[in-house]
């Protein structure tokens, strides 16, 4: 540590001598008398000297402060600095800001990964707990050995085992938090608390046809009783002409407690969620607009709005089915999405009953306000309720009148931005949780629906209004509600609701043959 002092101050001294002097701060040498201006434009006396030796060079220093010229010559950086005085001052250095430092260069990387500053911040999180009355021998007799084999170690062992061990206790926490589970939906109860504790958050990844992209952060969200929905706006989006490709990210803090912190520079994790062809914005994909915007859909649940004059971004909003959210969001890939696990088939004890104990939770929002929000138990279908590969459950009943509901206020599509905000009328946002019959999550999705104008059916019941029909299909299934305008009250009736499962997802489910 002597050399490596002894060292700094010969290579500033010399920088010194080799730095050409400010014009307007000192003469040609050091202890010459001054003709030359001083600081602010004020002379020196005639006849004044200037101090030699080290009051020359604290005064030459205070100079510099002022003048602020660069130093010619100079090679002094922190890279030149010893490996012995960086590792000193990385050690000083938590994870996170430990961790940033080595994404500075190769040097700094190999640096950062030093066994003995890791081992250091290792066994200060994970600790051996210690009893009040007894202290296990075996187990402080384990730490002093790490210590001692830190040097063998290859670099980074310990770094990796911090970060194993830093995980899977967020993992832990997390599953703990999600574990009870709401009686209607079956869905994790305490999604805000986990969301909260685990700094969970979404970006957006724009990449353009020349290989740039663009990364954006959220900027509202809002967390619903079966979804969460993510809002991005602002005035610098890329030209649309320019982009290819979205996709929509969870990003976690790598370290439980960062998510008070500025997220941006502190190590995050991505994982995939979707990723979606932005050439797909086309007519077909449109489900609505107002006098400002047009808005699109692209599956799964992403909504993008387009300014009407000028064909560009306004806003995207994505909404995310609260089934699997987390791990969907915090452990994929930055490129490969989060598979759930293979099911495994539950056999059917009544094969020839069909589906039968069958729960639905159904909720219709925008913009924080619910007009539908309902659950129905006990829904069953026979053999007999077989069309086209699908099997039908069926919800409410046309001819039923005491199954029909209402939906409460007006239905439309809340949109945001910095300087407008408005409503598309005749969207809304679905989601829709179904349980099998042993309570376990059957078909989830969370999408924009369109009330849609359609013609009364001859032979079913006449009613006294206008009759509208809302759709929605994916690989899993599809959904028909039909639903009845009232003019008087001015709101809808829902009059019938039906939901069709695809036979091969039921056949998988339970080892059936339908």
């Amino acid at each position: 540590m002597a050399t490596g002092r002894g060292r700094l101050l010969q290579l500033h001294w010399q920088c010194l001598l080799a730095r050409p002097t400010p014009l307007g701060c000192f003469g040609s040498a050091f202890g010459s008398p001054g003709a030359a201006a001083g600081l602010g434009g004020f002379r020196m006396k005639p006849g004044a000297t200037l101090p030699a030796g080290p009051a020359a060079l604290s005064c030459r220093t205070r100079q510099d402060k002022v003048c602020r010229r660069p130093r010619a010559g100079c090679s002094v950086s922190l890279d030149s600095l010893p490996s012995e005085v960086l590792l000193k001052i990385l050690s000083y250095l938590d994870a996170v800001a430990l961790l940033c430092a080595g994404c500075v260069n190769r040097r700094f990387y190999h640096l950062a990964n030093d066994n003995f500053i890791w081992i250091r911040i290792y066994s200060t999180a994970f600790s051996p707990k210690r009893s009040l009355w007894r202290v296990d021998p075996a187990e402080n007799t384990d730490l002093s050995m790490n210590l001692l084999s830190a040097g063998v170690k290859e670099a980074g062992y310990w770094k990796k085992e911090y970060l194993t061990k830093q995980i899977a206790s967020v993992k832990a926490a997390l599953a703990r938090v999600l574990k009870p589970l709401h009686p209607h939906t079956g869905l994790p109860m305490k999604t805000k608390e986990a969301l909260r504790m685990s700094g969970l958050g979404w970006v957006i990844i724009l990449r353009g046809d020349n290989g740039r992209e663009y990364t954006i952060e959220h900027a509202d969200l809002s967390v619903n009783d079966s979804s969460v929905t993510v809002l991005w706006y602002g005035k610098d989006w890329p030209p649309l002409a320019t982009l290819s490709t979205l996709e929509l990210c969870g990003v976690t803090p790598l370290f439980i407690g960062q998510a008070r912190a500025p997220t941006r520079i502190r190590p995050r994790w991505h994982s995939l969620i979707t990723k979606y062809q932005l050439s797909q914005l086309t007519e077909s994909s449109a489900v609505g607009g107002d006098r400002l915007m047009r808005v699109f859909c692209l599956p799964p649940g992403l909504v993008v709005g387009l300014w009407k004059r000028e064909e560009e971004l306004a806003f995207v909003m994505a909404n995310l089915h609260l089934h699997c959210l987390v791990e969907r969001s915090m452990l994929g890939s930055p490129a490969v999405p989060y598979e759930l696990p293979p099911h495994t088939p539950v056999s059917d004890d009544s094969p020839e009953r069909g589906l039968h104990g069958y729960r639905l939770h159904v909720d219709m929002h925008s913009g924080g306000v619910s007009c539908l929000c309902g659950s129905f138990c006990n829904l069953s279908a026979n053999k007999g309720y077989l069309e086209n590969e699908y099997m039908k459950l069926s919800v409410i009943s046309l001819n039923n009148n005491t199954e029909h509901l209402p939906l409460i206020g007006r239905v439309g599509l809340s949109w945001k931005t910095n300087g407008f905000d408005g409503c598309i009328k005749s969207c809304s946002i679905m989601d829709l949780t179904l349980l099998e019959e042993y309570g376990k999550p059957f078909w989830c999705f969370s999408s924009p629906v369109c009330v849609r104008c359609c013609p009364v059916p001859s032979d079913g019941p006449h009613f006294l209004g206008e009759a509208y029909c809302v759709d929605y299909s994916d690989s899993e299934g599809r959904l028909h509600m039909e639903l009845v305008w009232i003019e008087e009250t001015e709101e809808y009736f829902i009059v019938s609701l039906a939901l069709y499962l695809r036979l091969a997802k039921v056949n998988q489910w339970f080892g059936t043959k339908y």
